[in-house]
């Protein structure tokens, strides 16, 4: 398990490690089974592209939960994050075949808050682009 950073430790500006984390369309299955949802711009090309969409898509919270894995694994514990958020902005496409796609996400403490919080800005890109507005999580930490 990670060193769990300490809210005295931690200054304005801190990055967190990147995170780089393949997406396959099978993480789209796996996905909708756990989520219940099975909207067919996420398994149907044909509905993706009769939606505008260039391919296959991946479901926006999936996009999110990875971004909130980095956060969680720098938090070092569960349950530290107190709240969190984004806006989704463009498409994750997952191309066909095992290598799939990439998520990157990088993060940085942003801000102390009181009660030994913090809070933490995300930046989340797919193909060099980013693919979440305002990604944020606050995190509870020892003093």
């Amino acid at each position: 398990m990670p060193d769990v950073p300490r809210y005295s430790a931690v200054r304005v500006g801190d990055r967190l490690p990147r995170l780089t984390h393949p997406i396959r369309r099978y993480d789209l299955v796996r996905y909708a089974g756990a989520s219940g949802d099975f909207n067919p711009i996420h398994w149907s090309e044909s509905a993706a592209e009769g939606a505008g969409l260039p391919g296959l898509v991946a479901h926006g919270m999936l996009t999110f939960g990875v971004a909130m894995r980095l956060v969680n694994e720098w938090a070092g514990r569960p349950g530290r994050v107190s709240g969190c958020g984004a806006r989704f902005t463009r498409p994750v496409v997952v191309p066909d075949g095992y290598d799939g796609t990439e998520v990157v996400v990088e993060g940085v403490v942003a801000e102390k808050l009181p009660g030994s919080r913090v809070r933490i800005d995300l930046t989340v890109r797919h193909g060099g682009e980013k693919v979440l507005a305002r990604p944020r999580a606050v995190v509870a930490l020892d003093d």
